[in-house]
């Protein structure tokens, strides 16, 4: 097993960004080369009979919850440098990978959402804010979204309302009208991730460039969180992992003959952000 690299200091515009907006567009997240490897990988699965994890949607949408189950080829994506600092400095060290999911969304006029009776305007982690109430839900996770067919003005990626995870009542769409005003596509290019909290308005864009807009999005919450995927028990046990990567994966708080060892779970984190440069801004 290897060891993680001590981290890299977020980049403190990418933070306040994000403290603003409630997302935020992380530069080169990932190569050119990985980025083929991945698409790849996933017109492989999406043109597979494979029904594990499998989530087909409205409007023809398809795709797979808890991908890194079904293809190691995504694993990189797990504890990327380039973005798991900014994720540990938003949230904290106490954190694990609550959905790994893999979007294929048609090309082609709307149908049945992105029309005015049904915009398709959201907060993840909905439960949430039905239990605990609108002006009460906190930020809880964040997600690295990753775009993996070619980035263009008609592709459909995901929309954004600027300050909306600051809301405390609904954003108002008029009218006739499928969004909100102010709502904004983030100006990205492939290799970019755009990163965004639980309370940030977002939807998926109209997808008119004649090819599915596939996009691959991680979410990492808190530990006391339960995931969306299936669990990754198989995967955990891979000797080749970083200890980074098994608590992504979801070690639990265990000494090693199996009694309770309160938050040991999160020890791996805890250690590596600790012997970064970032240390002194985590929250």
């Amino acid at each position: 097993m290897s060891t993680p690299l001590p981290p890299v200091a977020p980049d403190a515009g990418t933070i306040d960004a994000f403290e603003r907006d409630g997302y935020a567009v992380v530069r080169d997240a990932i190569t050119p080369d990985l980025r083929d490897r991945l698409l790849t990988a996933a017109e492989k699965l999406l043109a597979s009979d494979i029904t594990q994890g499998r989530d087909r949607g409205g409007d023809g949408k398809d795709g797979f919850r808890g991908c890194l189950n079904l293809d190691p080829v995504f694993l990189p994506l797990l504890a990327n440098p380039a973005v798991l600092p900014t994720v540990v400095q938003l949230l904290s060290p106490n954190i694990h990978l609550l959905s790994a999911h893999l979007i294929a969304l048609p090309s082609g006029p709307p149908r049945t959402i992105r029309i005015p009776g049904r915009h398709g305007w959201h907060r993840d982690m909905y439960g949430v804010t039905a239990d605990l109430g609108f002006p009460h839900t906190p930020r809880m996770a964040i997600k690295a979204a990753h775009y993996l067919t070619p980035v263009t003005p008609d592709c459909g990626l995901t929309m954004f309302l600027p300050g909306s995870h600051r809301l405390t009542d609904e954003p108002v769409v008029p009218a006739g009208a499928i969004d909100p005003p102010g709502a904004v596509t983030p100006d990205i290019t492939g290799t970019d991730a755009v990163l965004f909290e639980n309370r940030t308005w977002h939807t998926g864009g109209i997808n008119l460039s004649g090819r599915p807009r596939i996009a691959l999005m991680l979410q990492y919450g808190y530990r006391w969180l339960h995931p969306v995927d299936d669990p990754a028990t198989e995967l955990r046990a891979d000797p080749a992992l970083t200890s980074i990567e098994q608590q992504l994966l979801g070690l639990p708080d265990r000494h090693p003959d199996g009694s309770l060892a309160k938050g040991s779970g999160a020890a791996p984190m805890r250690s590596w952000w600790q012997s970064g440069p970032s240390v002194a801004h985590c929250r």
